[in-house]
């Protein structure tokens, strides 16, 4: 009798005939594979934020306690917790107007960036003007400008302009510097956009800045959520520049962290909670936006 390979015998459903064939050790792997990857990914979880979980600890514990022994001898001593450091804390009103200081830099030159990176991604995506592409190409160049390549001319030129020590200065700068990013990120998004769906729009007699602000910006939600998530990250976690364009009587957390070092030493009572405090809010702003994070980091893939 003929066979012809990939016909299911009589009496053996479909599904069955494909698990017999598969060997054994796929099909381990295939029942398997689902639980160890999630047991991966709650370790590496676990791990990325155990140095959140210490400083916690450590924020919580009295200054002798830190001297003696590590955070994790909490879990055998709770008594050893306390809010005494936050009282201190709240109590400093340099640290505390450093927080505000910092809120005041990284609001603003995240709205900045992606309001404008938003407008200028759009153009270079969808409108036609003179020189487009070399000005994106321009655009592109300065992602591999470094920083420290301008702090020196910036430096005279705020200085000259009255920028220099100044919170807007600051603003502008990572402005700046955000931007390139910002128009790379957008651009290359908006660009996927199915053109049928703009000339729809616009036979319905949408204007561009109705068409972008009705049809580009909804479907360009998740790249626009990526790129605020990663230029607020930037600027709150930012030290260097803080450091020479700031105002040195109301610097940003980062700097009045460290002056706190420079001065006291081991004031760990004030900077074990300040430095919990300054992460805790980039970490609260990731895990608010982690879906959309997600979802722009993924864009690119899927379409």
């Amino acid at each position: 009798m003929t066979t012809v390979e990939g016909v299911v015998p009589a009496g053996r459903s479909g599904s069955g005939a494909v698990r017999a064939r598969r060997p054994l050790a796929a099909r381990i792997v295939a029942r398997t594979g689902g639980g160890a990857v999630r047991v991966f990914l709650v370790l590496v979880a676990l791990f990325w934020l155990m140095p959140s979980v210490g400083l916690l600890l450590s924020s919580l514990r009295s200054p002798q306690h830190i001297a003696e022994s590590g955070w994790w001898q909490v879990f055998s001593e709770p008594a050893q917790i306390t809010w005494d450091n936050y009282s201190r804390l709240l109590s400093n009103d340099k640290v505390m107007g450093s927080l505000l200081t910092t809120a005041a830099i990284t609001v603003p030159a995240t709205v900045l960036v992606v309001v404008i990176g938003s407008l200028a991604g759009y153009a270079f995506a969808w409108m036609d003007f003179p020189g487009r592409d070399g000005w994106f190409l321009a655009v592109v160049g300065l992602l591999v400008v470094p920083v420290q390549v301008a702090l020196i001319p910036v430096a005279k030129l705020f200085g000259a302009v009255g920028l220099f020590e100044t919170t807007a200065g600051v603003i502008l700068f990572h402005t700046a510097f955000g931007l390139p990013f910002a128009v790379f990120l957008l651009r290359n998004f908006f660009a996927e956009i199915p053109r049928e769906l703009l000339e729809a729009a616009r036979l319905d007699g949408a204007g561009e800045l109705r068409l972008f602000a009705r049809v580009v910006l909804p479907l360009g939600g998740p790249a626009i959520a990526s790129l605020a998530i990663f230029q607020f990250l930037w600027v709150w976690n930012d030290m260097l520049i803080a450091l020479i364009f700031a105002d040195s009587g109301n610097p940003p957390v980062t700097v009045a962290l460290q002056q706190e070092v420079r001065q006291f030493g081991n004031n760990i009572d004030v900077l074990a909670p300040g430095a919990f405090l300054s992460m805790v809010v980039p970490l609260i702003v990731f895990f608010a936006f982690q879906r959309q994070f997600v979802s722009g980091v993924m864009a690119g893939a899927v379409k």
